[in-house]
């Protein structure tokens, strides 16, 4: 699979349905990470506070890395904790999550990771792929290897990863600057609905 495409396959719609049903699908006026504002939102976090539903669609995403020799999973706070968790434990391998300290990618608590170690990085949802580029620099940096990236959702037209990238779902949401938001021009204030700040 080249760089620039999504994988995807049978449990797409199984996932879009768990979402549905877990209200995860959001409709509204919402503020993206990015600052630009949309009229839908998916909140994984909606889909993942069930455990039954966490672990199913984890698995799903677990069995897309079957084929390669992993020894962590990593995901970043906070959507990417219980993702990494599940994906991890579908594998039978350690979880492990980065979190931000002063403005940069960390792994605290005691955790790190071993030079020539193989890892693959998850996350709830991807847009742009920010967050999980400064996972892979700092895991890089330590001289493990990221195998492979992989999400829940891809909000993404194309991969923004240079490695693998696996996701169960993909979906495109239309995005405005504030300054020509359709919603905004009828009076509507966009909600921050995510963890990050302006978020």
């Amino acid at each position: 699979m080249s760089a620039t495409d999504v994988e995807t396959r049978g449990e797409d719609v199984d996932l879009q349905e768990r979402l549905v049903r877990c209200e995860a699908l959001l409709q509204g006026h919402f503020q993206l990470t990015s600052g630009r504002h949309s009229d839908r939102y998916i909140q994984c976090a909606k889909l993942l506070c069930h455990p039954r539903e966490a672990e199913a669609a984890c698995a799903a995403l677990a069995a897309r890395f079957a084929d390669l020799d992993v020894d962590v999973v990593v995901g970043p706070a906070m959507g990417g904790i219980v993702v990494a968790h599940e994906v991890a434990r579908a594998m039978g391998l350690p979880a492990l999550f980065t979190e931000r300290q002063n403005g940069e990618m960390t792994l605290r608590r005691g955790f790190r990771v071993e030079p020539g170690q193989r890892i693959v990085v998850v996350e709830d949802v991807v847009t742009t792929g920010g967050s999980v580029k400064e996972v892979i620099a700092l895991l890089t940096a330590a001289g493990a290897e990221v195998l492979a990236v992989g999400s829940l959702v891809c909000r993404a037209p194309s991969s923004p990863f240079e490695q693998r990238f696996e996701s169960l779902f993909q979906i495109q949401v239309d995005s405005w600057d504030p300054e020509s938001c359709p919603l905004c021009a009828q009076g509507g204030t966009a909600i921050k609905p995510g963890s990050r700040p302006g978020a």
